[in-house]
């Protein structure tokens, strides 16, 4: 008996997948568009307004000046040194603290979301930190650490891990039931349940604290070098401000939000790398 072969896909539904194709790549290329057109018209009113002292340049600077100003540091460094080195130095402390809080964050919160006993011990102390302003901790931290990178990572932690730590918390509270006895079923032990099941299962919480907290650590880093350091993105905000350069300050500015979306932009791309079994967004939404 001959084999059946599956039918070929018939022109109406190449078509239809054609047309589909079209128009997200279309709608994209719109916002994309649209996104410029903002940015342009925000730049140029910027600009016309300053030239025409309709706002005072001094305090408000203009988009030229700032420019202007991180082409001097581009080609001549900074006063603490080039500008790479002060990029890779914030980043550096940045990402350091990103991490330590992550893993910390990540374990405690799957620890505590499986282990009702450990989140009644020490759920009332988490909740008492998460209500301090963790702001304020830099200057402690730069008593305890003193100018070096250790001080800004540790104020990076302290952002990070709470966000982190309650996304990964509610993961592990949300994992459906079902899997669970499924996979005791089966005759998986609780390390099992845990690897196999509940952390794979709140992943996809875990990932929705990165994009939020990889911004943190950079708020975190950025503050304790404004407070007290020796290198840095906010070294340069710092000294800008205590010379009103009010161009310097925006272009320090202007340079961290490029990090952040260039590092929003990776994290985003390993989201979707990791997660390709999920459906695609349909882009209907007008």
């Amino acid at each position: 008996m001959p084999l059946e072969t599956a039918p070929a896909p018939t022109p109406a539904t190449v078509t239809r997948t054609e047309v589909r194709e079209r128009a997200a790549r279309n709608r994209r290329l719109r916002v994309l568009g649209a996104r410029a057109g903002v940015l342009v018209a925000f730049l140029g009113l910027w600009e016309i307004c300053a030239r025409q002292k309709i706002i005072d340049p001094f305090n408000f600077s203009q988009p030229s000046r700032i420019w202007d100003q991180i082409w001097q540091w581009t080609t001549h460094g900074t006063a603490q040194g080039s500008l790479g080195e002060q990029i890779g130095y914030t980043l550096y402390e940045a990402l350091t603290g990103w991490v330590l809080g992550v893993v910390g964050g990540v374990l405690l919160g799957i620890a505590l979301g499986r282990i009702r006993f450990l989140a009644d011990v020490f759920g009332p102390y988490i909740k008492v930190l998460n209500a301090i302003p963790r702001i304020v901790l830099a200057p402690i931290f730069l008593i305890w650490f003193g100018l070096g990178p250790a001080s800004k990572v540790a104020s990076a932690v302290v952002l990070v891990f709470f966000p982190v730590f309650f996304n990964a918390f509610q993961g592990a509270r949300e994992v459906d039931r079902n899997l669970v006895a499924n996979a005791r079923i089966l005759g998986a032990g609780n390390r099992k349940v845990t690897l196999q099941v509940v952390i794979p299962a709140a992943t996809s919480w875990i990932f929705t604290s990165l994009h939020v907290s990889f911004g943190f650590a950079l708020i975190g880093a950025i503050v304790g070098e404004y407070i007290g350091a020796t290198k840095g993105l906010g070294l340069m905000v710092a000294a800008a401000q205590g010379t009103f350069n009010a161009a310097g300050v925006y272009a320090a500015m202007t340079i961290l939000a490029v990090v952040a979306l260039l590092t929003e932009g990776l994290l985003t791309f390993a989201e979707k790398r990791l997660f390709r079994w999920k459906p695609a967004d349909s882009g209907d939404g007008r």
